[in-house]
């Protein structure tokens, strides 16, 4: 990880001039901004996903569109797509993709945060907390 860690630094040095802004700053589209962050050492597809949806969710950043940010596929996202019965198999990443595509084609990763959030505070591997899930009353609870 320090590896990366050293490489992205030197990568926002010598190719956005030593301001991680400019990663952003020209409002491109979303996905010119998943593809820069997928060239950063030791990001994949939910590391670069993630990192755009921080930028558009969190800090509100301008972007041309937001089309291309997906829901990264964790393990707590595919688990309540899973279980809410949106996807059939928590293996097929592209399934879980084109499922929020086509729930919300402007923007797919509008649901990773709270999906993430019920994943991980209640629908749990084990002994989900189904009572306090604000999705219970809409939720089949599929459950193997």
């Amino acid at each position: 990880m320090a590896k990366n860690f050293y490489n992205a630094i030197l990568e926002i040095k010598n190719k956005y001039n030593c301001k991680a802004s400019n990663i952003w700053n020209d409002e491109p589209n979303s996905a010119a901004v998943v593809n820069r962050f997928l060239k950063f050492s030791g990001a994949g597809i939910k590391i670069a996903s993630m990192a755009a949806n921080i930028l558009a969710r969190q800090f509100k950043i301008k972007l041309s569109d937001y089309h291309y940010i997906d829901v990264s596929p964790d393990v707590h996202v595919k688990r309540v797509f899973y279980r809410i019965g949106f996807i059939e198999n928590t293996d097929n990443i592209d399934e879980l993709l084109y499922c929020a595509r086509e729930l919300n084609p402007e923007y797919p990763g509008v649901f990773d945060l709270s999906c993430w959030e019920i994943g991980k505070y209640y629908c749990r591997p084990k002994n989900p907390d189904c009572m306090k899930c604000m999705l219970e009353k809409n939720c089949p609870k599929i459950i193997e």
